[in-house]
């Protein structure tokens, strides 16, 4: 089974005896570990099965300084398209010829993060509770630049998935009420959700924070894979119990105690217990749950790597609760 098999057997719930692995760097982070992997692509060289790669999409051109008011305005900003198609479809292919690794297409802030780039969040938010009509107008305007872009791409036959991030929560919850996200959020969404699923592409998710509120809606809407899935904001082994037989996850490797502050033996222990329930029925590709940063150190990222490429599930592993 190659890589990219394994991570589609993953996401299909079905258990395998390697768990796939994904692992992101910041530029710091990745200055500080390149001595040990000097050489190629880091991607490949510390083994992930997932190969991360950025299609063309688009930002805010021109935002008038009203937009940083706490009024309403009265327009929407313009926007401009960035980075080259034929380069992106060069790119696929030529990765695909050099791995055999899952081909994730990765948009780390596509809607409701869209929209606070623009207003800025803290008017943002003030204008999902208090300017309906706005707010609704502007996530909207998004998705339908949104739904242009992934159209020109999505049909890229070496792409696998693609990722869409918006980050909804917040350490202890949703950053909006459960019902504001099902009625300004989830329509535009699923209309994502379905053309990628049109595409036969998986839908990968990204949101930081406390989302247990809306697991159920995810799930019901088609979403495959869900990231970052935190430990510190939510219990991480009752929400793989609850909707590990709906939703397969990508994380759940504390990047805000374990990594920064554990000794190597306390990551090692930590990645295989997590490793360990996280991934009884499949539905899990092992991570830290954010791009390692520079405050963690070399020896703990080496102890990291070590455990995800030689870990192997026990043959009596954990009844999986469905």
């Amino acid at each position: 089974m190659n890589k990219r098999e394994l991570v589609r057997q993953a996401i299909a719930h079905r258990e395998t005896e390697r768990v796939p692995y994904c692992v992101m760097f910041t530029d710091e982070a990745e200055a500080l570990i390149r001595p040990h992997y000097p050489e190629g692509d880091l991607q490949l060289a510390v083994g992930n099965d997932v190969y991360l790669i950025g299609p063309p999409w688009w930002d805010w051109y021109n935002v008038p300084d009203s937009y940083r008011h706490y009024e309403a305005p009265d327009t929407l900003p313009m926007t401009r398209g960035r980075g080259c198609y034929e380069q992106f479809f060069e790119k696929c292919k030529r990765i695909r010829g050099e791995t055999d690794c899952y081909l994730l297409a990765t948009i780390w802030g596509s809607h409701f993060e869209k929209a606070y780039f623009a207003r800025g969040i803290e008017n943002f938010l003030a204008d999902l509770a208090g300017e309906p009509e706005f707010s609704q107008r502007l996530l909207d305007s998004i998705i339908r630049k949104n739904l242009v872009m992934l159209e020109a791409f999505i049909t890229c036959d070496e792409l696998d998935g693609v990722l869409l991030g918006s980050d909804w929560g917040s350490q202890k919850s949703l950053l909006m009420s459960p019902a504001i996200w099902r009625e300004r959020i989830k329509p535009g969404e699923m209309k994502e959700y379905a053309l990628i699923k049109e595409a036969r592409k998986d839908v990968w998710i990204h949101s930081c924070g406390n989302v247990e509120a809306i697991l159920p809606d995810l799930a019901e809407m088609g979403v495959d894979v869900l990231n970052p899935l935190q430990p510190e904001c939510m219990d991480i082994s009752d929400i793989k119990s609850r909707f590990g037989d709906k939703l397969a996850f990508w994380g759940g490797i504390s990047t805000q105690q374990t990594l920064p502050n554990g000794t190597p033996d306390e990551v090692r222990a930590v990645t295989r217990q997590t490793i360990l329930e996280m991934s009884g029925g499949g539905g899990y590709i092992a991570a830290p749950t954010q791009s390692l940063q520079d405050d963690v150190p070399v020896e703990n990222v080496l102890a990291l790597l070590s455990e995800l490429v030689h870990y192997r599930r026990p043959a009596a592993s954990l009844v999986y609760r469905r």
